[in-house]
Order: C-alpha cells, then structure tokens, then sequence
C-alpha cells in the first residue's frame, strides 16, 4: 500500500481525525478545550501546520504542529487509525512533522503524553531521540532539539 503524508486544509478529513482520536479510553484529558480547537483549526495552528497521512487515498493518520513562539513549536495530534496501525506510519508521520517544524524554522518541539496509554508510541518517541523532560500525574513532557534529528 502507498503512504503519503501531506498537509491538509480538509476540514472535515482533519475534524474525522481528530474526533476519533479523541475517543480512546484514557486520552480524554489530552482534549481540553477541544471544542475550541476544532471550531478554529486555521487560528489555533497559525504558524504551524497540519498533516494527514493517506494510505492510497484515505485519510488514516494525523498530527499537528503548534506554535508555541519563534523557536518551539508543539507536536500534537498524533493518531492513526487503529485499523493502520503496525505498518510503520507513526514513525513516518512523526518524521514529517519534526521536518515541518524544521521547515518553519523552529528550533525544538515539545509535546506531552500519556505512557500508561499511549505506551507505543512513548517507545517510538524514545527510540526517535526525544527526551523526556518531566512526569505529573502519568502525563510526561517530552522534547527534541531539531537540530540533532538526522
């Protein structure tokens, strides 16, 4: 199957994406303020961007990078469909958001999750060179300086 990522200004593919992801068990308090998020997406990523990963030519995959200030960017958002999972596409999807933080010129992205839920993906984010920076209540901070990332 072909994989791309691209940025997307399909509201409506972002929205699904988004939604969906918000339903997992457990990552509910990754959602506050959600509402708002989603009634603004063109403001609340200014200075940032939005990607979808298509498998073929359905939108299965997401994540987002959001300004923080001239040199930190966010990551957030990141979900593939539970069904696309194990194919690789998260490393793919993160690579292309670290590229596009890059691309915007910023200098870092920082972001927070969830081990006990996300636990894959916390592996993924370790073995891709980010460092954790903190632990509260099972949510850690993590960081990358995109200047290391090859």
């Amino acid at each position: 199957m072909a994989f791309r990522v691209e940025e997307n200004a399909d509201t409506k593919i972002i929205k699904d994406l988004f939604v969906e992801y918000s339903h997992i068990k457990g990552a509910e308090s990754c959602f506050v303020s959600f509402d708002k998020e989603l009634n603004d997406l063109e403001g609340y990523y200014s200075g940032g961007a939005i990607l979808t990963g298509f498998e073929e030519d359905k939108p299965v995959a997401c994540v987002a990078v959001k300004k923080i200030n001239d040199e930190t960017c966010e990551g957030k958002r990141l979900f593939i469909k539970p069904e696309y999972r194990g194919k690789g596409y998260a490393r793919i999807m993160i690579k292309a958001m670290t590229d596009k933080a890059s691309e915007l010129g910023f200098k870092e992205v920082v972001f927070t999750t969830k081990p006990a839920v996300m636990s894959v993906g916390y592996g993924l984010y370790k073995r891709m060179g980010f460092e954790e920076l903190s632990e509260e209540n099972g949510i850690v901070s993590m960081r990358i300086d995109l200047s290391k990332m090859n």
